[in-house]
């Protein structure tokens, strides 16, 4: 059960992100072309164009990428990809070691739950209120509901990492050189499979 919803957590987290960035670069792209093109003084389109108002698009980018930016922070956390030095800390002793990473995955749990906690507080207050946002009139607390989601999904991976790595010893890694796919179309073109890869050398 606690797999499956980890498995949804994932699916949800990536979709999230990937569908905030689809839409918000087809939204910015459409707008520039629109901005662009009603420049040109074609007769009737020009007109058209001029008719259409995409002054929301730029307000509603904005916000799409602070939510996607506090997701794509919780997925960092998951994945390892958050830039860390850790020259220092790779040269400690295993405990030593072992203390300092976990100090800074309970850290980061503490500090994210806090961010979380009081962004829900914010958000409550601003439910209580009529503020909306300027071109698209959305009631503000939507828009800041990014900061206790995303902080508090953050907190959970810092604390999933952290047990993850008390029972394993393995935190998690993201290869920067690694593009996923690749290596398994290379494998096609070259009609060797994983099995029989190992079986060649």
């Amino acid at each position: 059960m606690l797999k499956l919803f980890n498995t949804i957590l994932d699916r949800l987290e990536e979709i999230i992100v990937i569908v905030l960035m689809a839409l918000a670069t087809v939204i910015i792209f459409v707008a520039v072309v629109h901005r662009y093109m009603a420049g040109y003084s074609i007769p009737y389109l020009q007109d058209w164009l001029l008719s259409l108002n995409f002054s929301w698009a730029q307000e509603l980018c904005i916000y799409m990428f602070v939510w996607m930016a506090k997701f794509g922070a919780a997925y960092g956390v998951r994945t390892g990809i958050h830039v860390g030095v850790d020259v220092l800390v790779n040269q400690l002793k295993e405990k030593t070691r072992f203390g300092f990473i976990l100090f800074g995955m309970i850290a980061g749990a503490l500090f994210t739950g806090c961010i979380g906690t009081m962004g829900a507080r914010f958000v409550w207050g601003l439910a209580h209120t009529d503020q909306v946002s300027p071109d698209l009139e959305m009631p503000m607390w939507i828009v800041y509901l990014a900061i206790p989601l995303g902080s508090y999904l953050m907190c959970f991976r810092f604390l999933q990492v952290a047990w993850t790595y008390v029972r394993t010893g393995e935190l998690p890694h993201h290869d920067h050189s690694h593009v996923e796919g690749l290596e398994e179309e290379a494998n096609k073109k070259a009609n060797v499979t994983p099995d029989n890869k190992e079986s060649r050398s």
